[in-house]
């Protein structure tokens, strides 16, 4: 089976790329939405998408039309039913016309996942539109694993959007125009979402994580330096250290990120992020600035995280302060570039 898959957006396609995995099919994630608006969102679910499938090693194909005038023109004369009448059948007519040119032979959707959309609707256009271009249409009802996607996406760090797509539902979404989604089977029941991530501030024997630690920071004598008089944090993932925080304070303004290392099986998954913002909400009432020392590859992360004012560099840190040569990735460390975010007004 060679499987496109339609994707909305990446919080989305969480639960159906993990499920399809389970069985064995690698989709290729296809982005095609001209109905999402304004362009301020559409550009930040495909670029949430593009970064989200990059993490994960999932090819992905990315056609962009921003098509607001074509939507306008499709759907003005019936509101009531452009998801049915419009939103879902170019996109997944788009979607089977790309797979019947490039070698596919099976599409499905991530329109599947949501209880808010017409599951049986989209069921019935994708088994038409396939048949039309001589493909198959691989259907699995991923509405179950709904709220575990969501979690998941959550976790993660993705960007989730609070309405539907088009400027229609955004309308609905600031005038509190009521909503019912459609009727759920009898008997459909969600997925329970099971809740594994924790951080707790570790007050004692902060030493058995020093293994972890000399990960980021290769001294053990500059590790106990700042670990004695630091606070530690921990993420545990199903009870397991995942990722590792310490802080120092340097004055009654500023905490300093001295050291932050996620175990390398959870890499690539979003627990950085979280123990950051975690990091962030615990100290924005004490502290105005938080600062972090880092070397030139790791910048661009560290801006995204809105560690986005520059302060100082020192020099020759790394040649200064470690018997050993320190690398990281390909680049040699030589200067400790600090940056810095303003905690009173995130």
């Amino acid at each position: 089976m060679k499987l496109l898959m339609h994707t909305c957006c990446a919080p989305c396609s969480v639960y159906c790329i993990e499920e399809l995995r389970v069985e064995g099919i690698e989709p290729t994630v296809y982005w095609y939405n001209p109905n999402i608006h304004p362009y301020t969102e559409y550009k930040a679910r495909r670029d949430c998408l593009k970064e989200y499938t990059k993490n994960i090693n999932v090819e992905a194909i990315f056609e962009d039309n921003y098509g607001l005038d074509e939507f306008c023109k499709n759907v003005v004369c019936d509101l009531q039913n452009r998801c049915q009448d419009y939103c879902y059948p170019v996109r997944l007519e788009q979607t089977a016309k790309y797979a019947k040119e490039h070698g596919f032979d099976t599409i499905t959707t991530t329109l599947l996942v949501s209880p808010y959309q017409k599951h049986d609707i989209i069921k019935r256009l994708a088994e038409e539109i396939a048949k039309k271009y001589g493909l198959k249409f691989l259907y699995r009802d991923f509405r179950v694993g709904f709220k575990v996607g969501q979690a998941r996406a959550r976790e993660l760090g993705l960007y989730i959007q609070k309405y539907c797509g088009c400027i229609f539902s955004e309308r609905g979404r600031y005038l509190g125009e009521d909503f019912l989604p459609p009727k759920l089977p009898e008997d459909f029941e969600f997925l329970p979402v099971k809740h594994s991530i924790n951080i707790k501030k570790e007050r004692d024997n902060k030493e058995q994580y020093l293994e972890l630690l000399l990960e980021a920071d290769p001294s053990k004598e500059m590790i106990n330096k700042y670990l004695s008089n630091g606070e530690l944090f921990v993420l545990t993932n199903d009870d397991e250290p995942a990722c590792i925080a310490v802080t120092i304070k340097i004055d009654d303004d500023t905490i300093e990120l001295k050291n932050i290392v996620t175990k390398e099986n959870y890499r690539e998954k979003g627990f950085a992020k979280k123990m950051i913002k975690y990091l962030v909400d615990n100290y924005k009432t004490r502290y105005k600035k938080m600062i972090v020392g880092t070397t030139e590859n790791n910048i661009p992360f560290y801006v995204k995280q809105a560690f986005d004012k520059y302060e100082k560099t020192i020099k020759n840190y790394f040649v200064d302060n470690y018997d050993k040569e320190i690398k990281d990735g390909n680049l040699i460390c030589t200067d400790l570039i600090y940056y810095s975010r303003d905690l009173k007004n995130n």
